[in-house]
């Protein structure tokens, strides 16, 4: 999912380079991923009672549009907008899918403390891609798709492949499945955390978005404006290894907190300088965070919502992908204007951090609040 949900990111420069995109193109494209992630979060309720058929299919989808990339350009804009989009809802379904199924089965099987390494995946597929188009940067941008696509081929494949009898081996041979306690009630109040996973849909895709454009405007070679790339997901696979190992056992609405505050620090931070140090401290400010907060906060929707939590997951995606039209639709309505100062990426970057930086406060009051609650007998 790493692979085909993030892959068009450093690639769009490549692809400016070689003439087979230009920039108008590109951010169609872009917006009709978000738009497509906004109706995958929204359809993968469809999936609620088989989460393992929707994480099987959203990852077919998510190689087989990456693979079908190769023909994508200029030329053909509809193809294009079609496979960004389609990579878009498979990337929703596999994201919501996953933790609906993942989470839940590490339960069963004790280890539950192993609920964050699932995470780091998208990490590394960021960082696979971004070592891939970096290296590779000489080729020709349609050649490295088809490299990313077989790849995603690849890893679908054996997903799957792995899955084969996993229902059939739900519980042990002859051995009737111990009577369940009634489900808990799904708590109250969950339109906080969906609005602060929404607040984090729009802070991390302008850097997510923009950081190779704007290292790229600094320096053409691709070996240089290539770098920021394979730093974001390197420090995305990192930090949620470094999360999953030792803050396992921390409140998860407090790490998300601590997450989203580091994260409004690294989307304000190329406000600062432009210059390309920056730009890679803001790489690993927000790769090292943006996937931290996507455990934290999905993590949290499974202990809200224990029974059944994709209709959970799925709203606070939704939000997500809300959040995240939302930012690069801010760039273009501003355009080449400038208010108090600020160009279209610098105002979406202050508005980001802002809106990060408020929602991590509240998520962090609200952990106090929760901890200091004197609980019923």
């Amino acid at each position: 999912m790493g692979i085909g949900r993030f892959a068009f990111t450093p690639l769009m420069p490549l692809m400016v380079r070689d003439g087979s995109l230009n920039t108008v193109t590109g951010t169609e494209w872009a917006t009709a991923n978000y738009v497509g992630y906004l109706l995958g979060a929204i359809s993968a309720s469809w999936f609620a009672r088989s989460p393992r058929l929707g994480l099987q299919v959203g990852l077919l989808g998510v190689a087989a549009t990456t693979l079908a990339m190769a023909w994508g350009n200029a030329a053909l804009p509809w193809l294009g907008l079609a496979l960004r989009a389609s990579a878009g809802v498979f990337s929703a379904w596999v994201l919501v899918c996953a933790s609906s199924w993942c989470l839940p089965e590490l339960a069963r099987r004790s280890s539950t403390s192993l609920g964050g390494w699932i995470y780091t995946g998208v990490g590394v597929g960021i960082a696979a891609t971004g070592v891939l188009t970096w290296l590779g940067g000489a080729q020709a941008a349609a050649v490295l798709w088809v490299e990313l696509g077989l790849l995603a081929v690849v890893g679908a494949v054996h997903v799957i492949w792995r899955l084969r009898g996993q229902s059939a081996a739900a519980s042990p041979a002859g051995t009737p499945d111990a009577p369940k306690p009634p489900p808990p009630a799904v708590a109250s109040g969950n339109l906080g955390i969906v609005l602060c996973y929404s607040a984090f849909g729009f802070g991390y895709i302008i850097p997510a978005t923009f950081l190779p454009t704007m290292a790229r405007q600094l320096v053409s070679d691709p070996l240089v404006f290539g770098l920021t790339w394979p730093i974001f997901g390197a420090a995305a696979a990192l930090s949620v290894a470094f999360a999953a190992h030792r803050l396992h056992g921390w409140p998860r609405r407090k790490v998300w907190a601590i997450a989203q505050g580091v994260m409004a620090a690294g989307t304000l931070l190329p406000l600062l300088q432009p210059a390309l140090w920056v730009l890679a401290a803001s790489a690993v400010l927000v790769g090292g965070t943006f996937m931290v907060t996507t455990m934290a906060g999905l993590q949290l929707a499974r202990e809200r919502a224990p029974a059944n939590p994709t209709a959970l997951l799925a709203r606070m995606t939704t939000g997500f992908a809300a959040g995240q039209i939302a930012g690069p639709l801010l760039v273009r309505l501003v355009g080449d204007t400038r208010i108090a100062g600020l160009d279209a990426l610098g105002l979406a970057s202050a508005t980001a951090g802002l809106l990060l930086a408020m929602t991590a406060i509240w998520l962090w009051r609200d952990d106090i609040a929760a901890a200091t609650k004197p609980r019923s007998a």
